[in-house]
């Protein structure tokens, strides 16, 4: 027997929501994902009148259903926010390649500005070259520290004044469980916030207008929009950490339905005892990037590239620095542990 729309009573129900459970024809289903992202916009204070945003635009479908509703937002409540689509190329041929065309498709569907860098105009390496000197352990660590630069950069060059990130509830859910196993408490203090304050030069604060709608909701919001996305996975992730985190909340997820948002909630309510050394934000000593050691991230991974020297970056090689940055030449037996290359 056909289900009737909770909502509206009228028309047939076409899905059921994971998020509620709740029963919605097509017209409801969007109705009710729309006003969500409005909610969490509003409630956040996510935008103010006049400010440029820039879109992280992957041509996945994240980026693509953010790009989309905000658009449909900005236009329906008077944001009075001037949007553009922003794309990082990692140079990983048969995968973004493929992924910016979906992005380029969408500039003119949305008719939005679009600009992209790339990994080998801003530090001379692609993503291929990267995970043929260092292999398929460790690139997602190369990979997601060029890119949160890379985004940063393209933003000073759009002159936005926030970026808008496509990080859903299972993400965020997925990076709690991470930060916890790691025993990071520093990042796991803060990646629960919707929104990030400028945290010095050459950073652009970022924001997260879809951190409470479920991946599900976002796949079924882009099929029944029949948006132009890219579903291909990343050829370089199939052993990412990320993926064993996103399997057991699967699993959880299958037993209780809420353990997304009970993550995330527990997240945002954690608070570090009085007394916990935490690490003070700093800037790099070569590029000037936000880094609570001398050198950031970037600067140590891509000096053990150019040097041949992979494993540098990888692990806590902290005291190295000081030699890094005088230029000093390193001993055989640190530079024999840096080449070893069993990732």
């Amino acid at each position: 027997m056909p289900v009737q729309c909770s909502s509206c009573s009228n028309n047939r129900a076409v899905l059921r929501r994971p998020k509620t459970g709740h029963s919605l024809c097509k017209e409801c289903f969007f109705v009710a994902f729309e006003e969500e992202v409005h909610r969490t916009i509003v409630a956040a204070e996510l935008f103010k009148p006049g400010e440029r945003v820039g879109i992280a635009a992957s041509g996945g479908k994240d980026s693509t259903v953010l790009a989309h509703v905000m658009k449909v937002l900005n236009e329906r409540y008077s944001y009075g926010l001037e949007l553009m689509l922003l794309s990082v190329d990692e140079g990983i041929t048969g995968y973004r390649d493929d992924s910016l065309e979906t992005v380029k498709r969408n500039q003119e569907q949305y008719e939005l500005p679009l600009k992209i860098v790339s990994y080998e105009e801003l530090y001379g390496w692609t993503m291929d070259a990267i995970v043929k000197q260092v292999g398929l352990k460790n690139n997602c660590t190369f990979c997601g520290v060029f890119r949160r630069q890379a985004l940063d950069r393209g933003a000073i060059m759009l002159k936005v004044d926030k970026i808008c990130t496509g990080h859903n509830a299972d993400d965020i859910a997925e990076t709690v469980l991470m930060n916890i196993l790691r025993g990071d408490i520093a990042r796991l203090r803060r990646c629960t916030a919707i929104s990030t304050s400028s945290e010095g030069d050459g950073v652009v604060p970022r924001c997260k207008p879809l951190k409470y709608a479920y991946e599900k909701e976002i796949v079924l919001y882009a099929y029944f929009k029949k948006l132009d996305y890219f579903s291909t996975e990343c050829i370089y992730s199939p052993n990412a950490y990320r993926g064993y985190a996103r399997t057991f909340l699967k699993d959880l997820e299958s037993i209780r339905p809420s353990s997304i948002m009970d993550v995330i909630h527990s997240g945002e309510n954690l608070s570090v005892r009085d007394g916990v050394k935490m690490p003070v934000q700093g800037t790099c000593s070569r590029c000037g990037y936000i880094s609570s050691q001398t050198l950031c991230k970037a600067c140590v991974l891509l000096e053990g590239l150019n040097r041949g020297l992979p494993k540098l970056g990888i692990g806590k090689h902290h005291r190295l620095h000081g030699k890094l940055l005088s230029q000093e030449p390193l001993t055989e037996k640190e530079e024999r542990k840096l080449k070893a290359v069993e990732f």
